[in-house]
């Protein structure tokens, strides 16, 4: 889910971009530039049905949402990252010391001014609103400034127009997850890093789905807000995880990315688990865990509900609940713990 619901714009707005820009000049400069290029470049993809044209390695490269932020440290990046925005979790604790070294623009959505003053020549983003009006830069406005773009393939994947965080009219796969990957290690040149991470994490996958055990649960998945929860929908990062694990998700009727539904009808689903964000950031109530579970144990709907009476509670970080690499973290630490709940057969 993305920090905070902002009006996306539709998505040949966001994605209305070239990153290769042509150099003018003689023949002669045209040939010089031609053999200085960096092998293989220049590169070119499609990214969210746009023609997309790298003709060198960015070096300047600034992250705008944790999930691409992660990438790109686990493709060993982060000498190439001039800064990262908008996170909701700690940093995955393998990638941590060489976050270190990386300057955060903001821990929420940086400023148009913030992001420019760190002279990107690459911007990538997880969310369409993060690109969209209202949100940090557009893409046509980066294309203008000659600075490169991309967005998350996950994301391109729904209709982002209008409020909130979109809605699907098909399943996600995780390898639309596997695609940003390989295609952010094109982009930067280490495209053999890309692979190597791609078949770690399908290993992984492979080994949750075959040891999966699940025995006949249901879950929401719950990211945040107490008054107007944000519940997931069928078909986004916590799909995966639920059609990995044989876990059916009690909102799977809705194709909405993260719908707001009431605490009475979340009553009336009554799930057998409930899967809670627990998030560091400080954006909206019941942030936590900790929070999350005592609002559900005080509020006269939501205590009388099975889950809770039971304690039967599965935490999960925001970036886990997002799809990225974290996915994958997820589905092995739901696993892990409906077995601590006696929950698998």
């Amino acid at each position: 889910m993305s920090l905070h619901p902002v009006r996306a714009a539709g998505a040949a707005t966001l994605l209305a971009l070239t990153l290769g820009l042509t150099a003018c000049g003689s023949d002669a400069e045209k040939d010089t530039a031609s053999e200085a290029a960096a092998p293989g470049f220049p590169v070119t993809l499609t990214n969210c049905g746009r023609d997309l044209t790298v003709n060198a390695p960015p070096e300047r490269a600034v992250s705008l949402n944790q999930g691409s932020t992660e990438i790109l440290l686990s493709l060993g990046l982060g000498d190439r990252l001039a800064g990262t925005a908008t996170w909701t979790d700690p940093v995955l604790e393998s990638l941590a010391a060489a976050n270190e070294e990386i300057p955060r623009l903001a821990d929420n959505a940086p400023s148009k001014e913030r992001l420019l003053d760190a002279n990107p020549d690459f911007v990538t983003a997880s969310f369409a609103n993060t690109f969209g009006e209202g949100g940090v830069i557009t893409p046509g406005e980066l294309d203008k400034l000659e600075v490169g773009s991309y967005l998350s393939p996950a994301e391109c994947l729904k209709d982002n127009e209008g409020d909130g965080d979109g809605e699907r009219d098909g399943v996600l796969e995780i390898d639309a997850i596997y695609t940003e990957i390989t295609e952010l290690a094109r982009i930067f040149g280490v495209a053999e890093r890309g692979a190597e991470l791609v078949a770690d994490l399908q290993q992984r996958m492979t080994a949750a789905t075959e040891a999966a055990s699940t025995a006949d649960v249901s879950a929401l998945y719950w990211f945040a807000n107490a008054e107007s929860p944000y519940l997931a929908g069928c078909c986004g990062g916590p799909g995966i995880i639920s059609r990995t694990l044989g876990i059916e998700n009690v909102f799977d009727d809705t194709t909405e990315e993260w719908p707001q539904i009431n605490w009475e009808t979340v009553a009336d689903r009554n799930p057998d688990v409930l899967v809670l964000g627990d998030l560091t950031r400080k954006s909206q109530t019941a942030e936590t865990g900790k929070a999350k579970i005592e609002f559900l144990k005080s509020n006269p709907v939501t205590r009388e509900m099975d889950a809770v009476k039971n304690d039967r509670f599965v935490l999960l970080s925001g970036a886990e609940l997002n799809p990225s690499i974290r996915t994958v973290y997820a589905v092995e630490n739901v696993a892990a713990q409906l077995a601590e709940l006696g929950l698998t057969r």
